[in-house]
């Protein structure tokens, strides 16, 4: 089977794809990865997600801000007799019934102390008073323009292995496990598979936790580092409105894209200050044992 056009196979949700298709590894349709998820999907789209894809299990790693800012948005479209008239989703529960959530914020609270950390005093005591203020994306541009931009995407994204491991192990232990004991209608122990896995755009976060899955599997880099630039192309037909939310919160428009290095770059950084993705693994409590068996249920 061909890979699958990742911008037309639902009808709402962007950068859909299975991964292990994509890559050519036995985990076909049981690791699969959008953009956006829950709040865009249309009723066919939720659907197809549990009823074709089988979808047991998604994996939501955004932060309590991304969560805020959806949740206002969808109550203005409430509001709006037009939207409700043309998008059914919107009367539906932001969940799809039957599906076991898993909200990882995987920049959790020790990460974003790191970044405070490299604060000015200034930058500092200004996005106190800013948060104080209940003006939170005021307070993001300040950590923005301060520690971010120096830092560029990937640049973030090895902060994030160094100072979310306790997030990211949490990210891959939900692989494993087993559905809750009234949903494990069938399946016995096993884990509850196929999982989607989303952020935001689907390209740092969600593109890290892949990664990770992927290179444990052992699938060679040129392959990872394909799978992860399709989501460049997936994004594209939103780029505009991506790139206003972005600038909103005081980056760049090249934060909209896909570092072509990504991969590349989690790997050479896991070798040169960890001795390996397995080492990095062994840091954090995913031992040979859950790597093990990681391969065992994504390989089957």
């Amino acid at each position: 089977m061909g890979e699958m056009d990742h911008n037309t196979i639902l009808d709402n949700v962007q950068n859909f794809r299975d991964v292990g298709q994509t890559v050519n590894t036995q985990c076909g349709k049981r690791v699969l990865t959008p953009s956006t998820f829950e709040d865009d999907a249309s009723p066919e789209d939720r659907r197809k997600l549990k009823d074709e894809y089988g979808i047991k299990t998604v994996i939501d790693l955004r932060t309590k801000t991304e969560h805020v800012k959806q949740a206002e948005k969808r109550q203005a479209d409430l509001k709006v007799p037009a939207l409700l008239q043309s998008n059914a989703a919107l009367a539906e529960p932001v969940q799809i019934p039957g599906l076991r959530y898993l909200e990882i914020k995987i920049t959790g609270g020790k990460f974003e102390k790191f970044l405070i950390s490299q604060l000015s005093w200034l930058g500092f005591f200004k996005l106190i008073f800013l948060y104080t203020l209940g003006q939170r994306i005021a307070a993001i541009r300040i950590m923005s323009q301060e520690v971010m931009l120096p830092r560029g995407l990937v640049g973030m994204g090895l902060d994030t292995l160094d100072h979310s491991g306790a997030d990211i192990l949490e990210a891959l232990n939900a692989f494993l496990e087993p559905p809750p004991a009234p949903a494990s209608t069938s399946g016995g122990d096993g884990p509850s598979l196929p999982i989607l896995v989303h952020c935001t755009q689907g390209k740092d976060r969600t593109g890290l936790i892949v990664a990770l899955v992927l290179m444990t599997l052992g699938v060679p880099l040129e392959a990872i580092s394909h799978d992860y630039l399709l989501t460049q192309q997936a994004l594209e037909a939103d780029r505009e409105t991506r790139i206003a939310e972005i600038e909103e919160i005081g980056l760049t428009p090249d934060w909209g894209d896909c570092p072509p290095d990504f991969v590349a770059r989690i790997h050479d950084h896991l070798e040169s200050q960890y001795g390996g993705v397995a080492a990095y693994l062994d840091s954090m409590e995913f031992g040979s044992d859950k790597r093990r068996r990681l391969v065992e249920v994504l390989g089957a």
